[in-house]
């Protein structure tokens, strides 16, 4: 039997490689240029699993680090006063990304890495949004060919690519299935959590190799499970915080 999974997944990731190396060194410019001046990258709400193989990981940076932040509400109301009056949801959505930035000391100059497959939702658009006016350089993760066929759920009429400062295109098809089988309406097997780690991984070679190039080499976690790996990470921990990349 023939899977057509692998061969759909291998087309998305020579597509990216052909495509998004001028974008990838666009947004390495940020990044190495925000550690490069005390600046700290963050990654938002990445998903799919993205995000925990980016931070902490054997092999990866230790400058890139999570942002994360919610807003948990529980303010219940009698049945007679359901009906009441509320104020807009997207006033929380916006609030609470400006509020979350300030709270988590985040400066001008850092580096924002966020996604949306879509890139329609609100949240991720807002906190673009946001990030921009605050002076934070943002990185979009995004699918150009699904995002150019929804419409935006933010009110500005915005999608992610359009909010944030560099796009990078994990080149997933429109609603994200890659496998068409017969009984099945949609699109089956999902390839955007791969293309993008993958698109990730190449953002992250980029400054590393960048760095080295400017003799300033970003530190590097090496895997604990090595011999003298916790040694290692000690070393690199101890340079993140003393140099900040």
């Amino acid at each position: 039997m023939t899977l057509e999974y692998p061969r759909a997944i291998r087309k998305v990731i020579d597509r990216i490689e052909q495509t998004q190396m001028p974008a990838i060194g666009k947004a390495a410019d940020m990044v190495v240029h925000a550690l490069a001046n005390r600046g700290v990258v963050y990654c938002h709400n990445i998903g799919h699993g993205i995000e925990g193989d980016w931070i902490h990981r054997a092999g990866g940076l230790a400058a890139v680090q999570k942002f994360t932040y919610a807003l948990n509400v529980q303010a219940p109301v009698p049945e007679c006063l359901k009906d009441r009056p509320r104020g807009e949801p997207f006033d929380a959505v916006r609030e609470s990304a400006r509020y979350a930035l300030k709270a988590g000391n985040i400066r001008a100059g850092d580096v924002m890495v966020l996604s949306s497959v879509s890139g329609r939702n609100i949240e991720p658009v807002q906190l673009a949004l946001t990030c921009r006016e605050l002076g934070v350089f943002t990185i979009a993760l995004t699918s150009m060919d699904y995002t150019a066929r929804v419409n935006s759920l933010h009110p500005s009429g915005k999608r992610l690519f359009e909010a944030a400062d560099v796009a990078l295109d994990c080149c997933a098809p429109y609603g994200d299935g890659a496998v068409d089988l017969p009984g099945y309406e949609a699109s089956l097997l999902p390839v955007s959590g791969i293309a993008m780690d993958f698109l990730g991984w190449m953002l992250w070679e980029t400054v590393i190799r960048r760095m080295a190039q400017a003799g300033t080499p970003a530190a590097v976690y090496m895997s604990i499970n090595r011999e003298g790996g916790q040694d290692a990470h000690a070393k690199t921990v101890k340079q993140y915080n003393e140099r900040g990349y």
